[in-house]
């Protein structure tokens, strides 16, 4: 869960409190034994079963917290798990995560079921304030209420409560109130929770599930619109996550994954690879690496059952099919053969490629034969006109995630933002576009310096901006013509 906390002040506690206590009294009047309303009057057997009862509660809300990948945004570099203070960046500005232990001083251990629903579901603070929708509650709307039955035993129960604070979220106007977020919230979220098709399968019912509620793919792989909103005609057909690009994972064959088999998809995300095809990196890794890698393979599999039916979305810019090969580099010696300039900066591709790429990715591009260092020919990278992510592998390099599915054989790719220059990824990143991808791509020094400090700025924010204001002003005007038509009634 990404959501901001103030600590409940509720004393619905002390009415419970309250409300046992006048029971008791009136049962000791009564000549009841106080003894048999404890606890200790359940039989043996009783306590063991409500004990195996909350253990299996917590392991269920355990892996549904993974499933959702709490922990990734509610824990910072470095910090302890769940404790917030992650900067996220939005095209609005900063957003911190928030704290969700059980702590009651900084964390949501005062949180009832009932307010930890409406945070979940619903994007609402424990005291009624809206929360940014970097915290997905536009997805998490679909969960089951035995879902969140689940996670708020395992948060309140199982996760160690961190008494720390975490920076104060602090958006530009008119971000900055949040009950901007209440037209917003009309306009685009679909508060209905998820209801199976009756004529798909259970296992197609349970892929819908993880992949448009707990999973919430739609947030990274969904375009946005002039107002931030998901483009819902476009689902899943690609989006900016940052400086990264989260691309089409559609059921079309050349622009998405129609072309992989459920096997595929399953094995990308189980480790983050499929041999020959693609390589997890940045946002997806990490997806991999926290959640993903964790669930199992019957959520797995109904995860690529779902996929494969998705509507398919095509761009037209998209010519290449990724089990198309686009051809290795014809001559690499002719590379060796060129003069070389004095001036590093003058490198053409062929020399940036030959001297920082050729020792892994093979003279011509085809990698190893066991696959254990990738062909960049019909490299999903290359697929699309978008850049993005061959200049992001190049600077920040590729991981593969650290568990026992990660093959024995496999092998990271280094970063290169210490060692090449801008001018130099500029001219190494067209190279591989235009020989490996058939794409006339011009990456630009700019745009590396760009990619590099973490992304462009967005222009949905100004124009997030003037919208939030205009549905604001027309809010109030709104009320003002109620407020009139009643007052002509009276």
């Amino acid at each position: 869960m990404k959501h901001e906390h103030i600590m409940s002040r509720t004393s619905a506690v002390e009415r419970h409190a309250f409300v046992i206590g006048s029971f008791i009294k009136r049962a000791m009047a009564a000549g009841v034994a106080v003894a048999s309303l404890a606890i200790g009057w359940m039989p043996a057997s009783a306590h063991a079963e409500a004990a195996v009862d909350e253990s299996a509660l917590i392991q269920r809300g355990e892996y549904l917290a993974r499933a959702g990948d709490c922990v990734a945004c509610h824990t910072a570099t470095g910090g302890k798990p769940f404790a917030g203070g992650l900067a996220i960046a939005s095209p609005m500005g900063t957003i911190w995560s928030t704290n969700i232990t059980a702590s009651k001083t900084h964390g949501i251990g005062s949180y009832t079921e009932a307010q930890f629903a409406d945070a979940l579901r619903a994007g609402k603070r424990a005291d009624g304030a809206q929360l940014y929708p970097a915290m997905p509650y536009t997805s998490f709307a679909k969960l089951t209420d035995p879902d969140v039955h689940a996670l708020y035993t395992y948060f309140m129960k199982a996760v160690p409560a961190v008494d720390s604070a975490v920076p104060h979220t602090d958006l530009p106007f008119p971000f900055s109130i949040r009950a901007s977020l209440i037209p917003w919230n009309l306009l685009f979220v679909d508060k209905d929770r998820f209801k199976p098709d009756p004529q798909k399968s259970v296992e197609w019912n349970r892929g819908a599930y993880l992949v448009e509620g707990l999973a919430h793919c739609s947030v990274c792989h969904t375009p946005r619109n002039l107002l931030m909103a998901e483009q819902t005609s476009r689902g899943l057909a690609g989006g900016a996550v940052g400086a990264w690009y989260a691309p089409n994972i559609t059921s079309d064959t050349t622009s998405g994954i129609g072309g992989w088999s459920e096997q595929d998809i399953v094995a990308y995300l189980k480790t983050g690879v499929v041999r020959g095809k693609a390589q997890a990196a940045g946002p997806m890794a990490e997806a991999v690496n926290h959640s993903l890698q964790y669930l199992t393979d019957a959520d797995l599999g109904a995860i690529a059952t779902y996929l494969k039916t998705v509507p398919a979305v095509h761009d037209d810019a998209d010519t290449l099919a990724l089990d198309v090969s686009s051809g290795l580099i014809e001559d690499p010696d002719a590379v060796r053969q060129t003069p070389w300039p004095a001036d590093p900066e003058r490198l053409n591709g062929p020399q940036l490629y030959d001297s920082n790429c050729a020792s892994c990715h093979q003279a011509s591009g085809q990698g190893t034969a066991d696959g254990a260092l990738p062909p960049l020919s019909h490299n999903s990278v290359f697929r699309n006109g978008q850049p993005n992510n061959v200049v992001m592998s190049i600077l920040q390099g590729v991981s593969h995630p650290e568990s026992a599915n990660r093959a024995s054989d496999s092998v990271d790719m280094p970063a290169f933002a210490d060692r090449l220059s801008d001018t130099q990824i500029a001219t190494l990143s067209s190279y591989l576009m235009q020989q490996f991808g058939r794409h006339n791509v011009q990456v630009t020094a700019q745009d590396v310096a760009t990619l590099r400090a973490g992304g462009p700025v967005s222009p949905m924010a100004s124009a997030a901006r003037i919208g939030l204001g205009v549905l604001i002003l027309a809010a109030l005007f709104a009320v003002v013509l109620i407020v009139r038509a009643r007052r002509r009634v009276r």
